[in-house]
C-alpha cells in the first residue's frame, strides 16, 4: 500500500469525522440506521487518514501527496 494522502487530505478527513463523531455525541437528533451510516463513514474517515492511504484514490490513480509531503 503506497500512501497517496497528503497532509492537508488527512486534516480534512479528521476534521469532518470529528464532526460527525460530535453531531452524533452531543445530540440525539440522529438515531437509527442514520447513525450507524454516519459512524461508519466517521471510522473510514479516521482510518484512512491514520494510514494515509484512500482506496478510492487507487484505482483513479489519485494522489494529494505534494512532494515535500512523501
Amino acid at each position: 500500500m503506497k500512501k497517496n494522502m497528503g497532509s492537508i487530505d488527512k486534516i480534512v478527513r479528521t476534521s469532518v469525522a470529528a464532526a460527525i463523531i460530535g453531531i452524533l455525541y452531543f445530540t440525539n437528533q440522529i438515531t437509527g440506521m442514520a447513525a450507524i451510516i454516519l459512524g461508519i463513514f466517521a471510522v473510514v474517515f479516521l482510518l484512512t487518514s491514520a494510514i494515509g492511504f484512500c482506496p478510492l484514490y487507487w484505482p483513479l490513480k489519485l494522489s494529494t501527496i505534494k512532494k515535500k509531503d512523501a
